[in-house]
C-alpha cells in the first residue's frame, strides 16, 4: 500500500491548483482565439510536466506504482480526448463564436475536475469499505464498453440533452451571444444566453465522462493519491489541446473502437481482481501488462485511423454514445 504523507498531498494539491489556475487565469484575462503554435507548446509543456511528475514519483515510491500512474495517465488522458470530441460537436452545434470558446472551456474543465474529484472519494470509500465494488465497477465498464463498440458511428445529440431540453423550456433564451455573457435581460426579464445552454451541455457530459472515467482508472489501481494525480494532470492542459487537435479528431475514426476495448479490458481486470480476492487460483492482469496493452490498441487505433482516412477521403469519426441507436447501416461504416 502507498503511504501518502499530508505534506505530499498539500505540495500536489497545491502545484495542480497553481498550474490550473496559470492556465484557465490566462486564458480568461486575455479571450482571443488560440493559434495552432500557441496549442503545441502548451500542450507539449502540459504532458512533459505530467511526465516528469511521473518519473520523480517513480523513483521515489518503486517502478509499480509509477507504472500504475502512467497506464492510469494514458487511460484518462484517451478518454479525456474522446471527452474534447464531444466538445468540438457541442461548440459547433451551439456555433459558438471562436473568442468565447476559451471561456466555455474553462468553466467546463474546472466542472470536469470538481465531477472526477467527488467520484475519486466515493469510488475509494466504497472499494475500501466493500470489496464487491470491485466486480460492480468492472460489470459497469464491460457494460459501457458493449454500448461504446455498438454505437462507435454515432453523433452525441446535443439536442436531446435532457440539461438543454429542460432549460430551454423553463428559461428564456436569447438568439446571440450578448458579448460572451451567460446572463442578460431581453424585454425587461432575466433571460439566459445561449452560452449558458453550452455550460450545461458540457457540464452533463463532464459528469457522464466522470462516471466511466473513474471506473477505469481504478481498474488500473486503488491507490487515491494516483487516482487523483493521474486524473488531474490528464486534465490539465485540455484547454490548449482542444485547440490543437479539433482538427485531428476528426481523422480518429476508430478512436471509439480502440476505447471500447481498452474499457472492457479494465472491466475483465477489475473482476479478476474480486474473483482472486475470493480465490487466489483466479488469476490477475499485472500493471505492466495493462499498460502495454494499453499502449499497443492507441498505438494500432491511431495507426489504422490513419490509413483508414488516407485511403478513403469521405470517412470521418464518431464520438460514440451510450444510449443512441444507431441509423440503419451504420455499424457498416469505419
Amino acid at each position: 500500500m502507498l503511504e501518502v504523507s499530508a505534506l505530499r498531498w498539500t505540495l500536489t494539491i497545491g502545484v495542480i491548483l497553481g498550474l490550473l489556475a496559470l492556465d484557465l487565469g490566462l486564458a480568461a484575462a486575455r479571450p482571443h482565439v488560440v493559434k495552432f503554435r500557441e496549442a503545441v507548446i502548451s500542450s507539449v509543456l502540459y504532458i512533459a510536466v505530467a511526465v516528469a511528475f511521473g518519473l520523480v514519483f517513480m523513483a521515489q515510491v518503486g517502478g509499480e506504482f509509477g507504472a500504475q500512474y502512467f497506464a492510469g495517465y494514458i487511460v484518462e488522458k484517451s478518454l479525456s480526448i474522446d471527452n474534447l470530441f464531444v466538445f468540438v460537436i457541442i461548440m459547433t452545434t451551439f456555433a459558438v463564436p471562436a473568442i468565447y470558446q476559451q471561456k466555455i472551456l474553462i468553466f467546463g474543465i474546472l466542472l470536469a475536475l470538481i465531477f472526477r474529484a467527488i467520484f475519486i472519494v466515493l469510488g475509494a470509500t466504497l472499494l475500501r469499505l466493500f470489496s464487491f465494488m470491485f466486480l460492480i465497477f468492472g460489470l459497469i465498464l464491460v457494460v459501457t464498453a458493449v454500448q461504446l463498440f455498438r454505437h462507435r458511428n454515432v453523433d452525441t445529440d446535443v439536442q436531446d440533452n435532457p440539461m438543454v431540453r429542460l432549460a430551454r423550456r423553463v428559461l428564456t433564451v436569447t438568439p446571440d451571444y450578448v458579448g460572451g455573457r451567460m446572463f442578460t435581460r431581453s424585454g425587461g426579464d432575466r433571460a439566459v444566453t445561449p452560452l449558458f445552454i453550452v455550460l450545461l451541455a458540457i457540464g452533463s457530459t463532464d459528469l457522464l465522462f466522470a462516471l466511466d472515467s473513474i471506473p477505469a482508472i481504478f481498474g488500473i489501481t486503488d491507490e487515491a493519491y494516483i487516482v487523483f494525480t493521474a486524473n488531474a494532470f490528464a486534465l490539465l492542459g485540455l484547454r490548449p489541446l482542444y485547440f490543437l487537435v479539433k482538427g485531428l479528431l476528426d481523422k480518429l475514426v476508430y478512436l471509439s473502437t480502440g476505447l471500447a476495448l481498452i474499457l472492457a479490458f479494465i472491466g475483465v481486470k477489475l473482476v479478476l481482481h474480486w474473483g482472486h480476492g475470493i480465490d487466489g487460483r483466479v488469476p490477475e492482469i499485472s500493471t505492466n501488462l495493462s499498460l502495454t496493452l494499453i499502449a499497443i490498441v492507441l498505438t494500432v487505433t491511431t495507426i489504422a485511423s490513419l490509413i483508414k482516412v488516407r485511403l478513403d477521403p469521405t470517412a470521418h469519426a464518431h464520438p460514440g454514445s451510450l444510449t443512441a441507436k444507431n441509423p440503419p447501416g451504420s455499424e457498416l461504416n469505419n
